[in-house]
């Protein structure tokens, strides 16, 4: 794919959704690592129904590390892997507590020291929380890279090297929403639904449905 038919991808994307937002509730970047970390192999909904409950009890580092293990996994049991997220959670709670002042830290490498925190999970906090141009691939993104053309890898790794490279500076904070949602509601999995699409004529999938 050339750089014109990027920039005009990403043209339309903003057009259509100038201020794009992840669909997990948080207020606090805290709120938003403890949702991101929650959200593996779950949906953003069972996730936000699971905080619902949980934040107005515990939404700070000190009130999850006091919370406990137990008593985390009493709010968010509806989620799968609720167990070992519980546990990751109060584990990450307790080191920023006691070693970031109870802040969620804003360099790569801390966020990755966290238990349960992963490339992706930085990413995203390192994005939404805190503005950085970051590019968070997810199932979603790595399908819609690799699908359309827009920046074909064989791994999450190499597609994210190659968006950063090849996204037009000027959409690369907002990128990673616009390509999720893409992927999310019209670029499904099974069959994407290219006879809605906003960017089927730039698209360079072979096999389009109608």
């Amino acid at each position: 794919m050339n750089k014109e038919k990027r920039s005009e991808i990403f043209r339309r994307f903003q057009a259509a959704n100038p201020e794009p937002k992840t669909e997990l509730e948080y207020t606090t970047p805290f709120e938003l690592l403890a949702a991101v970390l929650l959200s593996a192999q779950a949906t953003d909904k069972g996730v936000n129904i699971a905080t619902r409950r949980l934040f107005p009890v515990a939404n700070t580092p000190a009130a999850i590390a006091a919370l406990g293990v137990a008593g985390v996994e009493q709010y968010i049991k509806t989620i799968g892997l609720f167990r070992s997220k519980a546990k990751h959670l109060v584990q990450t709670a307790e080191i920023l507590r006691d070693q970031f002042n109870g802040e969620v830290p804003t360099r790569r490498e801390d966020l990755e020291s966290l238990p349960g925190v992963g490339r992706k999970t930085a990413n995203v906090v390192l994005n939404t929380a805190f503005g950085q141009p970051t590019m968070a691939v997810d199932t979603h993104i790595f399908r819609v890279s690799n699908r359309t053309g827009i920046a074909p890898g064989k791994d999450v790794l190499e597609v994210e090297k190659r968006l950063l490279r090849l996204v037009p500076a000027e959409f690369m904070l907002n990128a990673h929403h616009w390509l999720i949602l893409h992927g999310r509601y019209v670029c499904k999995a099974r069959k994407p639904e290219c006879g809605r699409c906003s960017i089927v004529d730039l698209c360079e999938f072979k096999k389009k449905t109608q």
